[in-house]
């Protein structure tokens, strides 16, 4: 058994990172400003998107996005329950109603046979979520939000550098929400970015992220600028500071190397647990795609097996594996269970993933010697409580 706890994920972050966050320290300027300015240049332009603005979290990004698009109490938000809760949590918080639709349970992308099923008159908005790092099926659902005037809301959370069908996600005609969460394919600590061809929208968002001044600190405290400003609605507080875009400069730098490691580990693991009887592998969906893998996520096959995923996590953690849970179906959890009535089996294909799913580690700097602990414990964890 290994000596030292193997986390499901590591961010890679090096000296350059490191002398970036430095320089902005002894410049003084740590907050919003030049950095930030520059990072989200850099960004928009390497997902090929039109306009887009920083801010503390992609959760705040899915917030004010749906608030740019005016989708409030009375409306409908389509979205899928195999997600984090964030992705759901901002359509209550905004005073909508979430309506889900289940998924693949082969790739966990949602359906878009299922989307059409649940669109009614008081149907605002679709939120697709890229799940683990791979695309939604774009062309159809884009072809029917168009049918139904619905806004399409990208959860591109776990999708920096995903491409569909040849196009990076954040260059189509939607609003593409970006994290960049430690466990994330790039990271800023925290942090996130929303993407559009609309620029009204960033314009409405960027409004918002900052108490809904029309000058950010930057802009009122540099040599050329005004201290004075004007509030034009009630705004938030989720705006990105200097000293996390410093890191994303480099990060974003670095992210083609780091989704080129981590596909050489998935393949290393797909390969290697191909016979194992008590896992299904995860499956890539059919259509034209760049994988950014950011989760490895097989399903336990309980049916197989004489203990259930939780257990099989417990039995990682003994041997210093780690592993995630990514994710429990959102219609599952006390106050979506209460407030709407859901049963398990309401979405069954989200259900059967959210009881056997798992994250096993998965980060550019983990080496041959970690994987290969973790396909020893995994193989031995299946023949051991085998049927």
């Amino acid at each position: 058994m290994r000596q030292h706890f193997l986390p499901f994920a590591k961010p890679a972050v090096g000296d350059e990172e490191i002398a970036e966050i430095a320089d902005s320290i002894h410049s003084g300027w740590i907050t919003t400003g030049p950095k930030v300015e520059r990072f989200t240049k850099e960004f928009a332009a390497y997902v090929d998107g039109r306009f887009a603005t920083a801010l503390s979290s992609a959760t705040a990004g899915l917030h004010l996005a749906l608030l740019a698009l005016k989708v409030g109490p009375g409306d409908e938000v389509i979205t899928t329950p195999m997600t984090f809760a964030a992705t759901v949590n901002v359509i209550e918080l905004v005073g909508a109603t979430p309506i889900f639709a289940d998924i693949d349970p082969g790739t966990l992308q949602i359906r878009i046979d299922e989307i059409e099923k649940k669109i009614t008159p008081r149907t605002k908005a679709v939120i697709p979520v890229h799940y683990a790092g791979q695309p939604v099926d774009l062309h159809p659902l884009l072809e029917l939000a168009g049918t139904h005037r619905l806004a399409v809301l990208e959860d591109a959370a776990h999708s920096v550098g995903t491409e569909y069908k040849g196009k990076k996600i954040g260059s189509f005609p939607t609003v593409s929400v970006f994290s960049f969460h430690p466990n994330k394919n790039m990271t800023t600590g925290e942090g996130g970015m929303v993407v559009s061809h609309d620029e009204k929208l960033i314009e409405a968002v960027s409004l918002l992220k900052f108490h809904g001044m029309d000058k950010n600190a930057w802009k009122r405290f540099d040599k050329a600028g005004s201290p004075r400003y004007d509030i034009l609605a009630p705004g938030y507080k989720f705006n990105m500071m200097d000293i996390q875009a410093a890191m994303g400069l480099h990060q974003l730098r670095k992210l083609d190397g780091f989704i080129e490691e981590r596909r050489r580990r998935v393949m290393r693991y797909q390969e290697a647990f191909r016979t194992v009887a008590g896992l299904q592998l995860p499956k890539e969906v059919p259509y034209p795609h760049r994988h950014a893998w950011h989760l490895y996520t097989p399903l336990v096959d309980i049916d197989r097996l004489k203990i259930d995923r939780d257990a099989f996590m417990f039995e990682l953690k003994q041997k210093n594996i780690g592993s995630g849970l990514h994710y429990s179906a959102v219609h599952e959890f006390s106050y979506y269970a209460k407030k709407y009535g859901y049963q398990p089996n309401d979405f069954p294909n989200a259900h059967f993933v959210s009881e056997r799913i798992l994250s096993l580690p998965l980060f550019p700097t983990m080496t041959d010697q970690d994987q290969n602990d973790t396909v020893e414990a995994v193989i031995e964890i299946c023949r051991r409580f085998a049927r």
